[in-house]
């Protein structure tokens, strides 16, 4: 119900009245049954959009930092996130990825929709990058088609690091859902899950024609958060 709320009553018509978003593709996605929808992640408004512009409730998997804030803003915060279906995870690896996985594999078990970023955080420049492998082991596990979802625009609307919105008309587009059942029973061998992910990646990149980078962005993210060597040479290791 609150879900149904925020996107018919709350959010979603203020959303569609001021940005006007357009989607393409929209009955790629099934009426019914369990499915996996892949992004690419341009901003903090992917999450929005993709669910306002499609008719079946999507759960995303959303770092849990958002869940966790104190006073009004916090309290905010959750209730937006939580009201837009995101669901709180640990990102810091080993068993809390685990963990998530289980999460998505619950969504997924109840014949629902789940949200995933395949390049598991925000592209830092517009790029396309390399996938993360637990997608594939989501959607062998689970048995379900993975469709691939290209959003347009969002980084133009909402850069990282702002807080306000510019009016920007955002897009998505849809592909046509990706069967892996040829692989079935194959989720423990990390050759096929990257295959898999791979084939996935390129799905996204000839639907959106982003520029791709065969690196994950999270690696690219750590490069540019590195101090930069000053002109006097100063930073540099004397030979």
């Amino acid at each position: 119900m609150f879900y149904w709320l925020m996107k018919y009553v709350v959010i979603g018509p203020i959303v569609r009245a001021i940005f006007r978003p357009w989607v393409v593709g929209r009955r790629n996605v099934p009426a019914e049954g369990a499915a996996i929808l892949a992004s690419n992640h341009l901003s903090f408004v992917d999450s929005i959009f993709l669910p306002i512009m499609i008719d079946r409730p999507v759960s995303f998997l959303a770092k849990s930092d958002y869940f966790t804030g104190r006073g009004l803003r916090g309290w905010a915060t959750r209730l937006f996130f939580k009201g837009t279906g995101q669901i709180p995870i640990d990102r810091s690896g080993g068993q809390a990825s685990e963990a998530s996985l289980n999460t998505g594999l619950q969504v997924l078990g109840r014949g629902d929709l789940l949200g995933i970023y395949p390049e598991g955080t925000r592209s830092p420049d517009g790029k396309l990058y390399r996938g993360r492998t637990g997608i594939a082991r989501m959607a062998l596990e689970a048995r379900v088609p993975v469709v691939p979802v290209v959003m347009v625009d969002a980084d133009t609307m909402m850069p990282i690091g702002t807080k306000i919105p510019r009016v920007v008309r955002v897009g998505v587009v849809i592909g046509e859902p990706l069967d892996f059942s040829r692989y079935a029973g194959m989720e423990d061998d990390r050759y096929i899950l990257r295959s898999i992910t791979d084939e996935i990646m390129i799905a996204l990149q000839r639907l959106g024609e982003q520029e791709y980078e065969d690196v994950y962005a999270s690696t690219v993210k750590d490069r540019l958060k590195r101090p930069a060597a000053s002109a006097d040479g100063s930073g540099s290791t004397a030979a």
